[in-house]
Parts: structure tokens; sequence; C-alpha cells
């Protein structure tokens, strides 16, 4: 059976390249626009694997990890954000809200295929 990857993110562009990438790897994904959608995309079913943005409307990516993680059914879900930012104390606060990993745009699809498939197994 496939992973389920579920991808936030704000920009429709790069909603599109995760799909392609992703779905290509042979990987099912589901999408969000943000976080508050994200959260509302969860209530129907628990991915394998999270991947979001930061900078975000509505519910920016620190808010939407830190309200995934305050929910016991997704705790151990893996968390990686794949941003524009690379500012180190972006990447500490990340961290703390509960994200796994952190990845930088543009991405490479082959190796952020390579990433979900060792964080999801």
């Amino acid at each position: 059976m496939s992973k389920t990857v579920l991808t936030v993110d704000d920009s429709r562009t790069m909603r599109d390249m995760l799909m392609l990438a992703l779905s290509d790897a042979g990987f099912r994904v589901v999408q969000a626009v943000d976080g508050v959608h994200g959260l509302e995309v969860l209530g129907g079913e628990p991915p394998d694997v999270i991947v979001t943005d930061i900078n975000m409307p509505r519910l920016d990516g620190f808010g939407f990890i830190e309200a995934v993680r305050k929910d016991n059914r997704f705790r151990a879900v893996p968390i990686l954000v794949l941003t524009t930012e690379s500012d180190q104390a972006k990447k500490d606060r990340a961290r703390q809200a509960g994200a796994t990993g952190w990845i930088v745009k543009p991405f490479d699809a082959t190796k952020l295929v390579a990433v979900i498939r060792r964080v999801a197994a």
C-alpha cells in the first residue's frame, strides 16, 4: 500500500510540483492551501508524512506544526518543512514546534523523495 503525504503550501505552483514529484514516486498526495486547511484535511485521514511551508496566510507553518503535535493521533507523524527560509533561528523554532526536518526551496525531487521515504519507513 502506498504511503500518503500531506503537502501544505499556499503556492499553487509549489503544490503542483510536489504533486508531480511525489505521485511519480508512488506516493498518494493530499494537499492543503494553508495551515488552517491542513488541520481540516488531517481530520479526514492521517498521513504517513507531512510536508509544510512556513510562510502562509491564516495559519503559518509554525502554528500548523504546533497544532499537529498537540493532537495525540499525529505525534509520531514526521513533519518536513519545505521553505525558502534558511535562517537558523527559524529552523530552531520549527524543530522546537515539532518539525522532523528542514528542506530549502527550490527542492531537488529525487532528494525530497529520498528524505520522505527515509522518514516514512
